[in-house]
């Protein structure tokens, strides 16, 4: 990951005025890198937990400690916070039964083996922070404006039985007096993770519509992510570590929620290219299966209450955040074709 310029935006991002020790599963991901060199910036104590704990630590420097699984974290470590990002990609392959066993195995055995530590350890982590995602509420219906909020429950389908076991398993550190917050994510918008593959299509020229394009695509730009994750760490500082029952989460959405098609035409315009060749549901479905309504179907998410703990968004809506993601990939490529 090329640092150069944004440093001072990682120490922009204060996750309160205390030094912590905090422990980060997934730190290697596209979200973790940019999480773990924020907390860097913030001179924080980082554990990373990692399947290749040397290639971890050389990845940040060597300015991280690393280790390979739970165990090798000694029982009598203070570990102020963790912060589990850990899973497998869930957009990629088809969902066979084993894909999903994967991306089961990947979020709910690596959240039961950080609980069996906390159950363990001598001294207990104050707040525990998993990563869930919007596909929590399941799918809404085409055409419905209904905004939904952290109060809405799930659906009996793959994706929100996933988020809800998940989180479940989280909320078990809540036992042994550790707080959990879960972070319901949407699509994450950066230079890495989905979002060049989603524009793929509009650079090619050959953008449009998916389906009935009036799906909801709700979203948000990788830079206030981190900013929502210190914000709930510094709301938490502040106000207290309360143990929560039932399940404290939030929703990592911009306020402006928008349609698969307003999407691409709105990227359209942001990289001055076409947008007008529809791809039907048939082929996605047959190509994708079930793994198809992650494009074809969608929920309006509202981020209610990050904002209510005071959260401001620097790209509450989406020309915004395109502009600053895309217009930047444009000028560093320029820069080194230089």
């Amino acid at each position: 990951m090329n640092l150069s310029g944004v440093e001072d935006s990682f120490a922009r991002i204060r996750f309160g005025y205390t030094l912590q020790r905090i422990l980060v599963t997934g730190a290697t991901g596209f979200i973790g890198q940019r999480l773990v060199h924020a907390l860097l910036a913030n001179d924080h104590h980082v554990i990373i937990l990692s399947r290749t704990p040397a290639r971890a630590a050389r990845l940040f420097g060597g300015g991280v400690e690393s280790i390979g699984n739970m165990y090798e974290l000694p029982l009598n470590s203070r570990i102020d916070i963790i912060i589990n990002l850990a899973g497998a990609r869930i957009l990629g392959w088809r969902w066979t039964t084993q894909r999903k066993q994967i991306l089961r195995q990947s979020r709910i055995q690596v959240t039961e083996t950080i609980i069996a530590w906390i159950a363990a350890a001598y001294t207990k982590p104050r707040l525990l922070l998993s990563a869930s995602a919007i596909g929590y509420y399941g799918i809404q219906k085409k055409g419905d404006s209904l905004a939904i909020a952290e109060n809405a429950t799930g659906q009996p389908i793959f994706m929100s039985q996933l988020c809800q076991d998940w989180e479940a398993a989280a909320h078990k550190a809540s036992q042994y007096g550790v707080a959990v917050r879960c972070m319901r994510f949407g699509a994450v918008l950066g230079r890495q993770g989905a979002l060049p593959m989603m524009t793929l299509p509009i650079k090619l020229g050959i953008g449009g519509r998916l389906g009935s394009g009036q799906q909801w695509f709700s979203w948000i730009h990788i830079d206030d992510l981190l900013r929502g994750v210190a914000t709930v760490v510094s709301h938490c500082l502040q106000h207290g570590y309360a143990v929560a029952r039932p399940i404290d989460a939030y929703n990592f959405v911009a306020p402006e929620a928008v349609s698969q098609l307003q999407f691409s035409k709105t990227a359209a315009r942001v990289l001055r290219r076409p947008c007008f060749i529809p791809i039907a549901s048939l082929p996605l479905r047959l190509l994708l299966g079930e793994q198809a309504d992650l494009l074809l179907e969608g929920q309006r998410i509202m981020p209610q209450r990050l904002q209510s703990i005071g959260f401001d968004f620097l790209y509450p809506d989406l020309r915004s955040a395109l502009r600053h993601i895309l217009r930047k990939a444009s000028c560093d490529l320029e820069a080194i074709n230089a």
